[in-house]
């Protein structure tokens, strides 16, 4: 139903005014903003708190997310202020920092036998950036660009009519409202998203399934860690798998002087009061020893959800982020997912804006990115579960016998049959999560359907290994555009840096030259900016490697429409059969996708 928007007053003042609403600065929130301003689309950000995050939360930054810093220029600004891969990798269980090691599995690729997996899916690293660092280097950027940020604006209410969306926001320094006037509203606001409850969205499953403290402590600790870098550590200590994520973490903010302590408490029962003796009666146990000094820098309880919005859009308001998959850090998929969603909706809302595409484009935003939120919170929580793995590898039910615990940790060095046994399980348990920590195929095989794809009538190709486990690149309509390295003036350039940049690219080779002469046409006809990119022998791009022509799954005169998200829009496998051919297959891909008028 259509509401009018609320009437104001003569003396009211006037409304701000932008063309779409962002609430919320978290990575959703900041990067749609900076996503928008880059696609020159005038975008505003409010947000309730008077600063950016000061804690440092969401961290891994996975290679899929870092494509799209790269695709914004601000890879470079984010590798020099993040923990490097290198320092990523050797997730540790043990007893405690200096007690008893149970096991490492090398992890985020950085296993000499997954590297090249990674190497090989994308020409960006991984990356450990806390929300302290990403946020900062958004919003900076997307200020640079000209988007507006007001802090300490919060949220109170909104209304949809036929010509956009009237918010309410409340100035909490003031406490006056007003009203900010928008073609669209994003609602980035979090796990307690008010935009999302306003819009009634339906979600799936238990809700909140466990509670867990985060406490943020400075202590040089390098002695225990130095030698294994790794940004988590896992204890295994009386009750640890009560709540909480499975164990009990101390994880690496900076190598090796900052930390996050993580442990579990019941939800029913609330969190403890974390008084300081209770924060260092926790600190000492899991570093296991007195010896070391610390400052506390924040410390707070948090709730592990397992919850997942169905629909995630209604006219006018979309939600990312967590407002609409909530679920642990475990897999470390909640700041990327929320980065994602707000690539795939930002591209589409810049197109709708410009009129060069309808706004029925942006109901694909739905269809594409819910399927993502139920995967990703399934995942994270499945990752809790696999845990305990380890404790039934030790033959036992739960941690809360101390004497029976220890046993069970002894007879895993003692010879004969039992402890070969208890060894072989628990090595078997902890290689179990590469499913939480080396699930490349869960962050790069996002296989899109929906309106903004035109499907070429080929199935989609099976995975030939594990799909959460492996990634696996292909052309078929709604994967992301594979990488591999192509050569410009013998100088190498990654195919996915001839995509994106807010704009269609058109990919093809020898032979695709009506491809391209129909792509010049169309765009200037449309109002639609396409990128051409032959690829081949004498063509802007060479393939001296000749991996594209592995990867591309076309001939050489085939084609790929392929999407500012770098995802593959429409393909055309073969060479066009003439000029027309290729002006009227390109045509129809693009007014299907943009949902333009046939005429």
């Amino acid at each position: 139903m259509t509401v009018s928007p609320p009437p104001t007053s003569a003396s009211a003042p006037p409304a701000v005014t932008t063309d779409v609403l962002v609430v919320g600065s978290g990575p959703a929130g900041a990067s749609a903003v900076l996503f928008l301003a880059t696609y020159g689309v005038s975008a505003l950000l409010i947000t309730k708190y008077s600063r950016l995050s000061d804690t440092p939360r969401a961290h891994i930054t996975n290679q899929r997310t870092m494509e799209t810093m790269r695709d914004m220029g601000l890879e470079d600004r984010l590798m020099r202020e993040a923990t490097p891969w290198e320092y990523m990798g050797n997730t540790t269980f043990c007893t405690s920092l200096a007690g008893e090691e149970l096991g490492r599995i090398p992890s985020w690729g950085t296993d000499t036998v997954r590297h090249a997996d990674y190497e090989l899916q994308s020409p960006c690293t991984m990356l450990d950036a806390p929300q302290t660092i990403t946020e900062p280097v958004l919003i900076q950027a997307a200020q640079e660009r000209g988007a507006r940020v007001r802090f300490d604006a919060e949220y109170v209410t909104h209304v949809q009519d036929d010509d956009g969306v009237s918010t309410t926001v409340r100035d909490r320094l003031t406490g006056g409202e007003y009203v900010v006037r928008s073609k669209y509203l994003i609602g980035a606001d979090g796990a307690r998203s008010r935009v999302a409850a306003d819009l009634d969205l339906p979600f799936e499953g238990p809700g909140a399934v466990a509670g867990a403290l985060s406490i943020v402590f400075e202590a040089d600790l390098s002695r225990f860690v130095a030698h294994r870098p790794a940004v988590l550590y896992w204890m295994l200590q009386p009750g640890a798998e009560k709540e909480g994520v499975g164990l009990g973490v101390l994880r690496m903010i900076k190598p090796w002087t900052e930390w996050m302590l993580m442990w579990g408490y019941e939800v029913a029962a609330g969190p403890p009061d974390l008084t300081d003796e209770v924060v260092r009666e926790l600190a000492v146990a899991l570093v296991g020893t007195d010896d070391f000094e610390m400052r506390v820098k924040s410390r707070s309880p948090w709730t592990v959800n397992h919850h997942f919005a169905t629909t995630i859009a209604r006219g006018r308001v979309f939600c990312a982020g967590d407002a609409i998959h909530r679920h642990p850090p475990t897999n470390g998929l909640g700041s990327n997912t929320s980065i994602q969603d707000s690539y795939n909706l930002a591209w589409k809302l810049a197109h709708v804006l410009s009129g060069a595409a309808s706004p029925a484009l942006l109901e694909s935003y739905d269809a594409e990115r819910a399927p993502v939120a139920r995967q990703i919170v399934e995942r994270a929580n499945q990752s809790i579960a696999d845990t305990g793995k380890i404790i039934t590898a030790l033959d036992l039910t739960d941690t809360t016998d101390v004497a029976k615990l220890e046993a069970q940790l002894a007879l895993r060095k003692a010879p004969g049959p039992e402890g070969e046994k208890v060894r072989a399980a628990l090595r078997e348990a902890i290689a179990y999560k590469a499913y939480e920590f080396d699930a490349h195929g869960v962050e790069h095989n996002h296989r899109y359907a929906s309106a903004a794809v035109v499907p070429d009538g080929t199935p989609m190709p099976g995975f030939r290994r594990d799909p959460e486990l492996y990634a696996q690149p292909t052309t078929w309509p709604g994967a992301k555009i594979p990488h591999t390295w192509v050569t410009r003036g013998g100088h190498r350039v990654s195919t996915l840096d001839l995509v994106g940049r807010g704009r269609f690219a058109l990919v093809t080779g020898i032979g695709g030259e009506a491809w391209l002469e129909a792509a010049q046409a169309l765009g200037a006809e449309l109002g639609v900016a396409i990128t051409p990119v032959p690829i081949g022998p004498g063509q802007d791009y060479e393939d001296p490697y000749g991996t594209w022509a592995e990867l591309r799954e076309i001939e050489d005169g085939g084609a790929l429409l392929v999407r500012p998200d770098m995802v593959v829009a429409a393909r055309h496998l073969s060479s066009p059969a003439s000029p027309q051919q290729a002006s009227d297959w390109l045509r129809d891909a693009l007014v299907t996708v943009l949902h333009r008028a046939a005429g």
